[in-house]
């Protein structure tokens, strides 16, 4: 097992991330969704917990067939997913467990995330305080600024080098943005990959961390660049904007629409929910490694820019 842990300052409080996260994931799942592929949520409803009090369970289904590289393709079967678990108790989430989060057909893989958010630069330290944890992890940094991502999903109106937010003010980001910006949170993800195969463990585990590490960077700047869209939503807008664009999403990727209930749970003042887990990226087309580069193919176009479901064009007229 391969065990991480990323840190991704934001220039937002967790009040707003707690809005925007939840647009995001919703927005880029239905973007990256076409027929027989995408995300589709099979449960999305509250949740009570012993320990952490009320919150809101999801379980999701990512459709990956063809989004997977080629190299990958060559040893999956036709239809492939990942099923998603995932428990939030704002400021704490659980993505997965040891047998939630896996591939359809490989029960030796399994991914492992839990996320705590607070109002700093990611100076917190031991905030897990996990039993897991033998020894020594690795603690990684990722600036959503001036980290590079996969030159395939650089968009440059999601690029917060550049991007300035007309609601908010906030933006462009300059070098040394997490030291003087306010307000500023953090999204702090210990992240563990386990891969029970001999000979392939270590490999596969680390070309999944970077997969993990492309995903969360993609996330998060989109969380940041789109937050005019965001911005001013209420608990109650943003639930109903997710609710839409799952039923958008499961009829696109072909499935019957479950009936989705999405509901917000009483929350203690000090608490609140939160979304599961980063928007689900493509794999990347690279091959490890260990594998040889597979052909070049020519590449769909990406999504557009902007998404206009019919509640949210609504919305945006009555502006």
């Amino acid at each position: 097992m391969l065990i991480k842990e990323y840190r991704i300052c934001m220039p937002l409080t967790t009040e707003e991330y707690r809005v925007g996260q939840l647009y995001t994931i919703s927005k880029h799942s239905h973007q990256e969704s076409e027929k027989g592929e995408g995300v589709e949520v099979v449960k999305n409803e509250p949740h009570e917990d012993p320990v952490h009090g009320p919150g809101q369970f999801t379980e999701k289904r990512v459709h990956l067939s063809s989004k997977l590289p080629s190299w990958a393709r060559a040893v999956t079967p036709r239809i492939f997913y990942i099923t998603e678990k995932a428990w939030n108790y704002y400021p704490y989430t659980i993505t997965a467990d040891s047998h939630s989060l896996q591939c359809s057909f490989l029960p030796k893989f399994s991914i492992y995330i839990e996320t705590k958010y607070e109002d700093n630069c990611g100076d917190s330290e031991n905030i897990f305080h996990s039993d897991k944890i033998l020894g020594d992890h690795e603690v990684s940094f990722l600036d959503i600024a001036f980290d590079e991502i996969p030159e395939r999903y650089y968009r440059s109106l999601e690029d917060p080098r550049f991007f300035s937010s007309a609601k908010t003010g906030r933006g462009p980001l300059r070098e040394g943005w997490r030291q003087h910006t306010k307000p500023i949170m953090c999204s702090y993800k210990l992240v563990s990959v386990k891969f029970e195969v001999w000979g392939l463990q270590t490999r596969v585990e680390q070309f999944v961390h970077k997969v993990i590490r492309d995903i969360l960077l993609i996330g998060h700047r989109q969380a940041f660049t789109w937050v005019d869209e965001w911005c001013g939503m209420t608990m109650e807008e943003v639930r109903r904007y997710e609710q839409e664009t799952q039923e958008a999403t499961n009829e696109l990727i072909g499935l019957v629409a479950p009936a989705i209930s999405v509901s917000e749970v009483g929350q203690p003042t000090a608490t609140h929910s939160a979304p599961a887990s980063a928007p689900s990226t493509p794999l990347s087309d690279e091959a490890p490694e260990f594998l040889a580069p597979p052909k070049t193919r020519p590449r769909k176009k990406s999504a557009p820019e902007t998404l206009m479901l019919p509640a949210l064009r609504e919305r945006t007229g009555a502006e």
